[in-house]
């Protein structure tokens, strides 16, 4: 490569400079937020919030329900993995599918459905086994892709040493798939320190329910504001340590060629035990809420009750996915080509800077744009602007995950041509690079509309006036215990999430499989 080639790869052009500053704005806005209003509150207030016994009380609350579900979820994503991937079950297809589903009924739903069918799954026990039912999916497919991805060489060696299986999946398999397992399990511990809906519903008291309460009954509240940093004390650890394992997977090999076949091992006796198991699984953290939700919808049906408003629902979550998904994915855009095309320290802060965020609950970053708004900007406030910014601030590492690999794929050198033959930088992009990245575009669109349509909390208190969703709808309903109102807006929810998550399950099995 020629020194003007590096030396273009290295600079980004103004263009691109100034559209991935806008995104960094955005999220140094909680931040700022956070640091700001402690400020003001001096040391002493600081000191007297932070010794309170509520603060205390919420501190091992979250701490407690994060460390809880992230085990519980771990081992049960890992075990469904090494059942699905290495044993000798059979209907593995099927199996492979099933276990990532619950992924497609969200949260708040899945806790509206158990606490619909008795008040014993309210309260710290009940959230962690719901919760965790809900989320080992976030461990179970990183888990089944490392272990499908190992070379068997290495197990073969420990097994002719005379290890046990038992002694060779702690010493040679989990080693292989830690990095996996933990990518997932700091995921999931992002999602509980963030997670509000589905504790609000099974009446568990967090920092992220104590700072809603904090700002619906005083606005802007010190209070909300000390508590968002003790939350983003606890939320910053597992937002690097998820950024630093996302860098990727490298799972070593023992020569080159083809990869050789995983060999099944056989569960003998314990076969019907594994496929009860594994059944169970499934019908408590899928089939129950699905079943729950239709019979709150025959109920609903039999009254007629909520059905009036579920087109404007259907039309508020429309109106704010599909424009929001746009926006995210144009404001990641910027900050995943200046990262791939133009690498450097300054282009690694800006793509990283995300993933900070990212830990943070929709509800701090809520107070951060209501905080700025009405200061400097109000006539933003309670305009669906403020919550498309909401939307980039929590919402941008997703896109990012979703662009990065078709950039990588796009040769730079057409852009370099192009650039040659006198089009500026940004005509060079949008005449070569873009129509060549959009395979990564439309997937970045897709995700983002489906997480922006069961968003709730941000939009809880961002949406303009008279504007709801399903999702705010489903909170709402199921919150004042009305479950048969709340039940056709859920089941809403998770029709539009079961074929993307299906379609996503299977592709990365055929792509995993080439």
């Amino acid at each position: 490569m020629s020194l003007a080639s590096r030396r273009w790869e290295s600079a980004p052009p103004l263009w691109l400079a100034l559209a991935a500053l806008v995104p960094c704005l955005l999220i140094a806005l909680p931040l700022v937020y956070v640091a700001l209003r402690a400020s003001e509150a001096g040391a002493a207030g600081v000191a007297a919030e932070l010794i309170r016994p509520r603060t205390l009380e919420l501190l091992l609350n979250t701490v407690a329900l994060g460390v809880s579900v992230t085990v519980i979820s771990s081992v049960l994503g890992v075990a469904a993995a090494w059942c699905v991937e290495r044993s000798d079950i059979p209907f593995r297809p099927f199996w492979r599918i099933a276990a990532a589903l619950p992924l497609a009924v969200p949260a708040f739903v899945a806790s509206f459905a158990w606490a619909s069918i008795d008040v014993a799954f309210q309260g710290m026990a009940g959230a962690i086994l719901i919760l965790s039912l809900s989320h080992f999916p976030l461990v179970y497919l990183p888990v089944a892709a490392a272990l499908r991805g190992m070379d068997p060489a290495f197990e073969d060696v420990s097994r002719s040493l005379g290890r046990s299986p038992a002694r060779t999946f702690f010493g040679v398999v989990l080693p292989q798939a830690w990095p996996a397992l933990g990518a997932g399990a700091l995921l999931v511990l992002t999602h509980m320190l963030a997670e509000f809906g589905a504790l609000a519903l099974l009446r568990v008291q967090t920092f992220t329910t104590a700072i809603f309460a904090s700002y619906e009954l005083q606005f802007d509240s010190a209070t909300a504001a000390l508590q968002s940093a003790v939350l983003l004390a606890l939320t910053l650890p597992a937002a690097f340590g998820e950024m630093r394992l996302r860098r990727g997977v490298r799972v070593s090999r023992s020569g080159r060629g083809a990869r050789r076949t995983q060999r099944a091992i056989a569960l003998g006796r314990a076969k019907p035990f594994v496929l009860a198991g594994l059944a169970a699984l499934i019908a408590l953290s899928t089939a129950v809420p699905a079943g729950m939700l239709v019979y709150w919808a025959a109920v609903g049906a039999s009254t007629t009750r909520g059905l009036p408003d579920i087109w404007p629902a259907i039309g508020g979550t429309l109106s704010l996915a599909l424009p929001g998904a746009v926006i995210v994915t144009a404001l990641a855009l910027p900050l995943v080509l200046a990262a791939i095309r133009h690498p450097g320290p300054a282009s690694r802060l800006v793509d990283r800077l995300p993933y900070v965020v990212h830990g943070l609950p929709g509800v701090v970053v809520a107070l951060a744009l209501t905080f700025f708004a009405i200061r400097f900007l109000p006539d933003l406030y309670q305009t669906s602007a403020l919550l498309f910014a909401a939307y980039a601030a929590l919402f941008l590492p997703l896109a990012q995950s979703a662009l990065r690999a078709s950039v990588e794929l796009a040769p730079p050198r057409l852009e370099e041509v192009a650039r040659s033959l006198g089009k500026g930088p940004f005509l060079a992009f949008v005449s070569v690079t873009l129509p060549a990245i959009l395979p990564g575009v439309g997937a970045s669109l897709a995700l983002m509309t489906l997480e922006l349509a069961r968003e709730l909390t941000a939009t809880l208190l961002l949406a303009p006036i008279g504007v709801t969703t399903l999702a705010t709808e489903v909170w709402s309903r199921a919150n004042d215990g009305q479950y048969a109102a709340a039940a056709p807006f859920a089941a809403l929810l998770v029709a539009l999430s079961a074929l993307p998550v299906y379609v996503f399950t299977r592709r990365s099995l055929e792509l995993h499989d080439l």
